[in-house]
């Protein structure tokens, strides 16, 4: 394919030295036979006007674009195939001005944020100016795709999700056109993009979020803890997080998650704090060359958050937890804005393995009754247990719910993000070797068969979350899988046919279909 004119920034086609390198992207190798990751050219704009002459073009030949930031979609949704076009946002707005702190009138804090840095250095942004918001916990996600579907993370009931805090959105549109879109100024764009498909609405540039400061919640509390992986501790710390979830009553002020790594995951970029502790109790697990090799593990977050003077901490949740830790890590008394690094994976990914990814939520308050937290111990342990089965898991259980969970009560905030009645959040993300696919896939169909129905362990309906894509990648013929009901659809297919009417924007299956 050839270049487009006028562009400032670099143009990668087809071809070309260092293509692959280019067009590569988190969900690559899972879906390298499928040919979904081909674009006929990646463009790396340097400004907004590079964005729009690659708009332009895309609709003068008949072609369309797909918008990556971090490249961290589980499908491969953010990129495409020839000959549409890849528009690389990755480094084009990262100057001094591609992030500030505002002061609003209202006393509110607020950080107008471009969409090319990362999870981890946004975080660390907001760390040095003792601010914090509610964020998603993989490091290298980028905040254009973060931003619109969700920022599901630590703080889910106690502050909700990341989208939850915009105020105002800055895109390109599907003429070349920048303008700024916020509720008053187009409702339904703005609840369209929040929450309502991958990238198809625009090409977001920029963002203003609300932040909150640390000096507002002093006194919040944190616990990190690491397990080596047996069933019976699986069991009981999934059996704390069904007692949180089961109660609709739970107070906001406490979020809980539960992961599960098969061995062989780099343990130590997300739980640094123990490399010297590790290495003195557990001589064994370091090869020659200093490296550990990591068994199977559990790792679990606790967090409490004060929102007023006379709230006071469950220590004895906290130590319920605890229980049987490795190296026994104490609560600690921290700054929200440290907590909330503290929850960020450090890897890019988990193993380096093609996968199986899979999402799942629930509205369930008696998965105590339904037996679930025995039911998904024996699950997982099918999966982590053998050593030799060529497939690993990283598993994340986290609860959301309750009627206090600002993840609820934030139902009907003008977002589009879906199931916001739900309770628990499952991830099972099974990663495979050559030739074990099949085991992955037997492995998930089971999951689903006994989770999921009339009589299903987790949930009586079908749950998905668009981050979490999962099985068939034609939205259009799944989306009741990730919407509520058919008036919610038809609204977002009305709102993509006023925003992309010459259909140029997600050039793939995995979008919203226009009217």
């Amino acid at each position: 394919m050839a270049t487009i004119n006028g562009i400032t920034g670099s143009q990668i086609p087809q071809g070309v030295k260092d293509y692959t390198d280019h067009a590569y992207q988190y969900a690559t190798s899972s879906y390298a036979d499928e040919k979904r990751i081909d674009p006929a050219l990646i463009v790396y704009p340097l400004n907004k006007e590079d964005i729009a002459t690659t708009l332009k073009y895309a609709k003068s030949q008949k072609i369309a674009v797909a918008i990556r930031t971090g490249g961290h979609q589980y499908s491969g949704a953010s990129s495409t195939v020839a000959p549409n076009i890849q528009l690389d946002l990755k480094t084009t707005f990262r100057g001094l001005d591609d992030r500030q702190i505002l002061e609003g009138k209202d006393g509110q804090t607020y950080v107008r944020s471009s969409v090319s840095w990362s999870l981890g250095e946004f975080n660390a942004y907001l760390g040095k100016h003792n601010l914090f918001v509610p964020h998603g916990q993989c490091v290298n996600v980028h905040l254009g795709g973060h931003v619109q579907t969700g920022g599901y993370g630590q703080l889910g009931r106690s502050f909700g999700l990341f989208g939850d805090q915009v105020v105002s959105l800055e895109i390109v549109d599907h003429e070349g056109t920048v303008k700024e879109v916020t509720m008053a100024s187009d409702k339904d764009l703005f609840s369209a993009i929040l929450g309502g498909s991958p990238g198809n609405l625009g090409v977001i540039t920029h963002f203003t979020i609300k932040v909150y400061r640390d000096k507002d919640y002093v006194g919040s509390r944190g616990l990190k803890s690491l397990f080596w992986y047996k069933p019976e501790t699986l069991e009981r710390l999934l059996d704390i997080l069904v007692e949180m979830s089961d109660n609709e009553d739970f107070p906001r002020n406490y979020d809980y998650c539960v992961s599960v790594l098969s061995s062989s995951n780099e343990l130590l970029d997300w739980f640094p704090e123990v490399d010297g502790k590790m290495k003195d109790e557990h001589p064994s697990l370091y090869g020659e060359d200093g490296i550990p090799f990591w068994p199977r593990v559990i790792i679990v977050y606790a967090q409490w958050v004060p929102f007023s003077k006379t709230d006071v901490c469950d220590m004895g949740w906290f130590e319920n937890i605890r229980k049987g830790s490795l190296f026994d890590l104490p609560v600690k008394t921290k700054p929200m804005s440290e907590l909330t690094a503290q929850w960020i994976f450090r890897n890019v990914r988990e193993f380096h393995h093609p996968y199986i990814k899979s999402t799942h939520v629930t509205d369930s308050t008696t998965l105590a009754a339904n037996g679930w937290s025995k039911w998904m111990t024996k699950r997982v342990d099918a999966i982590v247990k053998p050593e030799k089965n060529q497939c690993w898991l990283s598993a994340q259980f986290q609860c959301f719910g309750g009627k206090n969970s600002k993840f609820v009560t934030n139902a009907g905030n003008g977002t589009s993000y879906s199931w916001r009645d739900s309770t628990v959040c499952a991830t099972l993300d099974c990663f495979y070797g050559p030739g074990h696919r099949q085991t992955a896939e037997d492995w998930h169909t089971i999951n689903d068969q006994e989770a999921i129905g009339p009589k299903g362990k987790f949930c009586k309906e079908d749950r998905r979350v668009l981050w979490g894509s999962y099985g068939s990648y034609d939205l259009d013929a799944s989306w009741k899988l990730y919407y509520e009901n058919q008036e919610k659809y038809d609204k977002l297919k009305k709102a993509r046919k006023l925003a992309d009417p010459d259909g140029i924007f997600t050039p793939n299956t995995f979008s919203v279909a226009r009217e």
